[in-house]
Parts: structure tokens; sequence; C-alpha cells
């Protein structure tokens, strides 16, 4: 029976592939982060490994980089996801040696044949990506090549209720630098395109502020009021997200889902994932 180490934060997203890949009788071992990752890998030489990017402590890369130098497990396989769906993920990936990357979301059945095509040899390294031919067929029917296949874009209204499922935040708005509203999600009794508005004006302010003092664009700012938190995140140069936190207990986990969203939205904003040929 193979044994497969799964790498991530989320407690739901571990939970989801222990189970899929359990009903196919594969051994799972579990890691929320890069150095219980490191733990488990001295611990028990998984045959493939799973691994989120973006971690709280250190990155997929950097534990990818870890199983390719460890004197056991240099061999085997590493699949690496990403919420964030651009060139840059692939081209690190190779670099680390990964063995192949999933964006999310994805189907757990894709997954668990993502899996089985890896512990077989069959899946397309990061590192074949310059060599593949586009123009001619998969040498694995059925199999996609990480240049022929882009991801869908991602769904920016669930990307924000994502926010109002972690709890404690009352609402969540996306808004182009004009002001505009884009998106938006949870208590709407707090009119979304008035807080799309303010929040524009709030950042065009401070950021020219932060032209005066010499400190560049604004990346964020944190408002606390009696009642809450208000969190407002710049998105590039093209919008704003703006998060209402109800007290301050939420407030840590909140940051960090932000710190981990804010590239992938930045991206679909910006255009850079492309839609899959015909």
């Amino acid at each position: 029976m193979a044994t497969v180490l799964v790498v991530d934060d989320s407690v739901s997203v571990r939970q989801v592939i222990e189970r899929a890949l359990a009903a196919r009788h594969f051994d799972v071992v579990t890691a929320s982060c890069a150095d219980e990752a490191i733990q488990r890998i001295d611990a028990g030489a998984p045959d493939l490994v799973i691994c989120d990017v973006i971690l709280p402590d250190r990155d997929g890369f950097h534990v990818c980089e870890y199983v390719r130098r460890h004197s056991r497990v240099a061999s085997a396989p590493v699949l690496l996801i990403s919420g964030i769906a651009n060139s840059s993920v692939l081209q690190r990936a190779a670099a680390v040696g990964g063995s192949d990357v999933m964006f999310k979301p994805f189907a757990a059945e894709d997954l668990v044949r993502k899996t089985e095509e890896l512990l077989s040899g069959l899946s397309v390294s990061p590192n074949a990506v310059e060599t593949v031919d586009p123009s001619q067929p998969s040498e694995h029917p059925g199999a996609e090549t990480m240049r022929d296949w882009a991801p869908p874009a991602p769904d920016l209204k669930n990307t924000l209720e994502q926010f109002v499922a972690l709890g404690g935040v009352r609402t969540v708005v996306l808004a182009d630098r004009e002001g505009l509203l884009i998106e938006a999600a949870g208590d709407l009794d707090l009119s979304a395109d008035v807080t799309a508005a303010l929040a524009s004006c709030l950042v065009e302010s401070s950021e020219g502020l932060g032209r005066d003092l010499g400190r560049g664009a604004l990346s964020g700012m944190m408002l606390e009021y009696a009642s809450g938190t208000l969190l407002v995140h710049g998105i590039g140069s093209s919008a704003i997200l703006v998060i209402f936190v109800d007290g301050s207990a939420a407030l840590g986990k909140v940051r960090y889902y932000a710190k981990k969203v804010l590239p992938e939205l930045a991206a679909a904003l910006a255009g850079e994932i492309v839609v899959s040929r015909a």
C-alpha cells in the first residue's frame, strides 16, 4: 500500500483529500505546515507528497526542495497544489523538481487520478513543459500536459464568501479603483455600492499621503472602530478588497486568508488566467 503525505493548512481540504485517497486504499498521512511536513517525511518516507504551495510557515516549493535533497525519498513524486494559476507557479515548480501541478479548484476524483498517474510514472513533469509539442497527441491518451491545460477563472463570489465562512466577517466587498462595485458577499444591508465608493476615496487619499512621504502605493490598511475592524487591501493598480470584521477574535485568520487569496484575485482581475484552447 502506497503512503501519501498530504500537506495543507486547511483542515477541510486535508479531510476531503484524505477520504478520497483512503477510498482507493492509499495510506494517508497529513501535515498542516511545512515544518510538520518535514517531520512526517523524516519519520515515514512517503511514496508521494501532495503539497499546497502557500503554507503558514514556508511554502510548498521549500517542501519539494527538501524532498529532492532527502536521501530516502528524493525520487518520490511531489504534486504541488496552487490557488494561483499562472506561468510563474509552473516555472517555480519546475525549478524545485516538482512532478506536477494542479490548480484549485479541482474535483477529488481528478486528484486521485493524478495521484495514480504519478505513482505509476505516467504524469508529465513541469521540467518537460518546454519540450512538449502541443501539435502532437499526448503520449498517454487522456493525460493533460501543463502546456495544453489552463484552469478555469476563479469564482470571485465564491472567493469572497470564503471570508464570511471563516466566521466573524460581516461583509466583503471587491471594487475597482474608481469605486465601482465588482462583487460582494456577506451582510449586504451595508450598501456594497456605497462601501465600494467610500473605500475608493479612502485608498486614494491614503495613497496620496504615501506618495508625499515617499512610501509608494498603498498595499493595505486596518482601521479599528468600537464595533469592529475594517481591513482594506489594494489589489495591484486595478482593485480594492474591503473586509468588515466584527471584534478582534477573527482578525488573525482573516488576515492570513487574505494573504493567500490576494495574488489569486490580482491574477484573475489582470486577466492572467486564460481559457483553455478548444
